[in-house]
């Protein structure tokens, strides 16, 4: 990969893994030389380009053997959002058909969005807080197809892209982050203004836009000129550990000064979870993230953690459809979303709130 002034860039400085944070990723944007943006391709340009990237992605030896290689008009409604809840596409790349495709390969820890906002959007994922290895993922494979594309690139801007906010390096490194001390805390919304005032953006879920369900928030670069990958990295890395500690020291200033509420949000959670028989997605979201921040505190087993992560994934509607091989309205999905609930938490033991001091709640 090439940095702004053209020469290889290196990685930030390594991270201490935290179940604060959910996942790291590293999104680079790329436009082949002398073709268009997206937005301004004709169709049959669009086809041509998509026939000529697809082969070269899918021949990389990171992406061999692909789960995935599609256009996205052969997808369908349901495939598109399965994929999108899986965070493997944007919400703008499943509303693409015709011209635009779709590389992932075999662990789902790399896709390649082909006619997105651009030519390319290569995206690499890693569990928990490994933004080092999601970098190095993404520049090996972006090392490999520039071998085989000549990317448009500026020896003084650095990668040229269809939005002017990704010039340069062309990079977005986010990392998902479980913040229920802060939001139960109320200290969220000033810890967004502070994020926000260091140059960095605080989204929700599913990206630029989306609510914060489930207390998870993604934070991610905005500055993609005049920095080079490798300080974009450090950045936010920095940025990262300091929201780590302040969710941390949230969640104890919980357990000394607000014990009672703690315990009876967990309580809530617990009981409506493993009774409940109509349950919104919205709700499930936001009730699991209590059940894992009681894995996290130790009122619940540490190994309920893993389930969870698995759950605010598979209650999502597509899955729900998905695993119930029909296609269900919104009455039906909530009431579906219930029942597996009540199954995969079974024999889950009742948090041990004699942990916390309920006297001083």
């Amino acid at each position: 990969m090439k940095s702004e002034n053209g020469h290889a860039s290196s990685a930030a400085a390594p991270e201490t893994d935290s179940g604060i944070v959910i996942s790291s990723r590293v999104r680079l944007a790329r436009n082949v030389k002398d073709y268009p943006f997206p937005g301004w391709l004709k169709k049959a340009d669009r086809l041509k380009l998509l026939e000529t990237i697809q082969p070269a992605v899918s021949d990389l030896a990171p992406m061999r053997p692909a789960k995935m290689a599609v256009a996205m008009e052969a997808l369908g409604p349901l495939e598109k959002q399965l994929l999108v809840e899986k965070h493997l596409i944007s919400r703008e790349h499943a509303a693409k058909n015709a011209g635009s495709g779709l590389v992932v390969n075999g662990d789902e820890t790399l896709s390649v969005m082909i006619n997105e906002e651009d030519h390319l959007r290569l995206q690499a994922l890693q569990p928990g807080f490994h933004l080092q290895q999601a970098w190095d993922a993404a520049d090996k494979l972006d090392s490999s197809l520039e071998e085989k594309l000549e990317f448009s690139f500026s020896p003084s801007l650095g990668y040229l892209t269809a939005c002017p906010t990704n010039v340069g390096t062309g990079m977005r490194a986010s990392a998902m982050l479980h913040l229920p001390g802060l939001v139960l805390g109320e200290q969220i919304n000033q810890v967004i203004k502070s994020v926000n005032q260091l140059g960095l953006a605080v989204r929700g879920l599913y990206g630029e836009g989306t609510e914060a369900l489930g207390n998870l928030f993604q934070i991610s670069n905005q500055t993609t000129l005049g920095e080079s990958e490798k300080q974009i990295l450090e950045r936010l890395t920095k940025v990262v550990r300091q929201l780590i500690e302040l969710e941390s020291n949230a969640r104890q200033k919980l357990i000394q000064e607000k014990a009672r509420m703690l315990a009876d949000q967990v309580g809530r959670s617990y009981g409506i979870l493993l009774h409940a028989y109509s349950i919104s997605s919205k709700e499930a979201l936001n009730l699991l993230s209590l059940l894992r921040l009681a894995a996290d505190l130790g009122l619940l087993a540490a190994s309920l953690k893993a389930k969870v992560d698995a759950l605010l994934i598979s209650t999502q509607p597509a899955h729900l459809q998905q695993a119930s091989q029909k296609k269900l309205g919104a009455e039906e999905r909530d009431a579906f979303r219930a029942d597996l609930l009540r199954e995969k938490l079974k024999g889950v033991a009742e948090p041990a709130m004699r942990k916390l001091h309920l006297g001083s709640g």
